[in-house]
């Protein structure tokens, strides 16, 4: 008798449960399906793209990408950049497959070879468009920059790009004490400031110490009237 007791009350609570399930479904049954097809839209919406606009435009665009860079080790920089009539150069890669990764470095190459045929502006507009995590690759497309806005007289513009390709990838420190040694170069013989001169001179011999940049800043300072510093 106890066990058939046990077996109703257990039962009991089963309906119990059930009932309270039934409530919470009546309350928010309707928000919850919402909120279950939002998930459901907003993930498939995303794999849609990923899958179905994203990856094949990356794909398109490194296709596109690869004839515009042969061009380039060819040294035809006028086909790299412009293409040549039938596959697209850098400039219609950058503008075309925008928001991709080959898009991003088609820009690069776009404001390199605008910057060695002559054309700053071009240079300056592609190359404040590129942008990487590929710090390494960041720095010099600052030191580019740098010499398209020197070229261009734009002297302040310049020297904070200088700056900006010495500080990107400090590891790096072959580039970095050399776009470094730019920066105080630039500082002193271009924009007459001996000042921030001195402090970046000062920084290359703090920052690499005993090396060939740390010679240079030496001479560089000695050149200034400065023979003496707290740097060691």
């Amino acid at each position: 008798m106890a066990e058939v007791k046990h077996q109703v009350r257990h039962k009991s609570e089963s309906e119990q449960v059930i009932e309270r399930a039934k409530d919470f479904w009546t309350k928010y049954g309707k928000i919850t399906t919402i909120i279950a097809v939002a998930i459901i839209v907003l993930g498939g919406g995303y794999l849609a793209y990923k899958y179905l606009v994203k990856e094949p435009k990356e794909q398109k665009a490194a296709e596109a990408m690869w004839r515009a860079q042969q061009y380039f080790a060819q040294d035809s920089l006028e086909k790299a950049l412009k293409g040549d009539g039938q596959a697209a150069g850098f400039e219609k890669i950058a503008s075309q497959y925008s928001g991709t990764d080959a898009g991003e470095l088609a820009n690069f190459y776009a404001g390199a070879i605008s910057l060695q045929l002559g054309d700053n502006n071009k240079a300056i507009k592609y190359l404040k468009e590129f942008n990487t995590d590929a710090q390494q690759i960041q720095a010099r497309a600052y030191k580019l920059l740098a010499d398209a806005y020197a070229n261009a007289g734009k002297n302040s513009e310049a020297l904070d790009n200088y700056k900006k390709a010495a500080h990107e990838f400090e590891t790096d420190k072959a580039n970095s004490s050399e776009y470094l040694i730019m920066a105080a170069y630039f500082a002193d013989r271009v924009m007459n400031d001996k000042k921030q001169a001195e402090e970046l001179f000062k920084e290359v011999k703090k920052k690499y110490s005993g090396s060939s940049a740390s010679d240079e800043a030496d001479r560089y300072l000695a050149q200034m009237g400065i023979y003496k510093t707290d740097e060691k």
